[in-house]
């Protein structure tokens, strides 16, 4: 296992990847006392780096989080919201072709292991709401008002 943690603007992230992907980011008060130099937990930094500064639209990482078929499936789902945008747990779930898993959908959203990478900031109650973050709400917000205001200077 290979972990870093690198001081982001809303503080310790952390990162644990195998030789092969990255299995978990995380928002977290206390940073890895050992400090990988692996170069996959290398790139996750310098990509995060990159998305809080502005420069990073898309993540190009590999990853593997550790979860069940369906959470996993979801989670590949979410990796479709394009940047600056904001889906609905109900439109999730209609995407993978159940509405009536609307709960089950969001018990996913709010176990992933990849913060940011897998963008489940960018999922919202169906009133358009902010509704449960692992991380809090005030991160959440954060992020999609960095997303979004990144979206707005690109039109111009």
């Amino acid at each position: 296992m290979h972990l870093a943690s690198w001081h982001s603007p809303l503080g310790w992230i952390n990162i644990e990847a195998t030789d092969w992907s990255v299995i978990a980011v995380y928002f977290t008060p206390h940073p890895h006392e050992i400090q990988s130099d692996h170069p996959l937990v290398r790139e996750a930094v310098n990509q995060l780096k990159d998305y809080f500064e502005g420069k990073l639209t898309v993540f190009r990482l590999p990853i593997d989080p550790p979860g069940t078929v369906f959470q996993r499936q979801v989670w590949e789902e979410i990796q479709k919201i394009p940047l600056g945008q904001t889906w609905t747990y109900q439109r999730l779930a209609m995407r993978l072709g159940d509405e009536s898993k609307i709960r089950a959908v969001a018990a996913a959203n709010g176990a992933n292991p990849i913060a940011i990478i897998i963008p489940c900031h960018r999922v919202l109650g169906s009133n358009g709401q902010l509704t449960g973050y692992a991380w809090g709400l005030d991160k959440k917000d954060w992020l999609l008002h960095h997303e979004q205001h990144r979206e707005q200077l690109r039109l111009f």
